[in-house]
């Protein structure tokens, strides 16, 4: 096992260390797949969402709901950050470029991580498109509060500390780092475990009753949960964490945008409102929560 172990930290860094011969932005860094990798779904989605946007609009004016125009908004602003990050990965590797790697890093993650934190805070209050601005008020001021705590802490530790959070061009790193990215992860893993483990008992009224909900807890908690243990492989020296640690940033960065819109927002836009009460209505029956009624 421990020469496995070898074999695999012996070609990592040809996988994360930029090759002097190729003097394409494409190459540098982690390598030409992983950059596609990033690139191409987020690119894709960019344009999804420019082709839709006409369309988009008409029914957002049509519907008039504050939380589909928010979270809209918000969709639009973290995709075309995430679209920068995933094209500017050689900024990492470049020298100069540091500090600018570092802001743009900590304004992708952040955007990403308020809309996570958003969406699963509001639909748990059990609100639909109609709700109203209140809600949405009450959960930005929520979600606002978390991702501000965090913003600051890894301020403190990449601008204060010199703590390269955001830095992966190579897998030797900073024991610090992956501490800091294990609480990190814990903190995101464990509410969506809390979820599941609703889901499946007695309080799994109080959860919203949409069955792509629970798809979505479910993926999110595989994700977070891949990630925490790639950290601790980091954290205990073995090198074949930094190879899972990356797959989980691509999955992160390539696929939630899109996963999110499919799960939450593409029925908004794509059925008049009396087809989504017929959908929910459908899912909720799916799930079971009119059993009792017959009996």
């Amino acid at each position: 096992m421990r020469e496995l172990v070898e074999v695999v930290e012996a070609s990592l860094p040809i996988l994360a260390v930029p090759d002097s011969k190729h003097s394409g932005w494409i190459f540098v860094c982690h390598g030409v797949w992983y950059n596609i990798a990033l690139i191409v779904p987020s690119a894709i989605f960019l344009v999804f969402l420019v082709y839709q946007s006409r369309k988009s609009y008409w029914k957002l004016s049509y519907g008039r709901s504050y939380i589909m125009i928010a979270y809209y908004g918000l969709l639009w602003l973290v995709s075309v950050l995430n679209f920068a990050w995933c094209i500017l990965q050689a900024w990492q590797c470049t020298p100069g470029k540091e500090m600018s790697w570092n802001i743009l890093s900590l304004l992708t993650t952040s955007g990403m991580l308020f809309l996570e934190v958003s969406l699963v805070a509001f639909l748990i209050q059990g609100n639909n498109h109609t709700s109203g601005l209140g809600t949405l008020t009450r959960t930005f001021v929520i979600s606002g509060i978390i991702v501000g705590v965090d913003i600051f802490l890894k301020t403190i530790y990449v601008f204060g500390f010199g703590v390269n959070l955001f830095i992966d061009s190579n897998y030797k790193t900073s024991p610090m780092k992956w501490g800091l990215w294990i609480v990190h992860k814990l903190l995101l893993t464990a509410p969506y475990g809390i979820l599941l483990l609703m889901h499946h008992s007695k309080w799994r009224e109080k959860l919203p009753a949409r069955p792509a909900f629970y798809s979505y807890v479910s993926v999110m908690f595989i994700l977070n949960a891949v990630a925490l243990f790639a950290c601790l492989l980091m954290q205990n020296g073995a090198g074949f964490g930094f190879w899972v640690y990356n797959v989980t940033v691509i999955c992160y960065h390539a696929f939630y945008l899109p996963f999110t819109y499919i799960t939450f927002l593409a029925d908004f836009f794509q059925e008049e409102d009396f087809q989504l009460e017929n959908v929910y209505y459908s899912e909720m029956k799916d799930a079971g929560f009119f059993d009792a009624d017959w009996n």
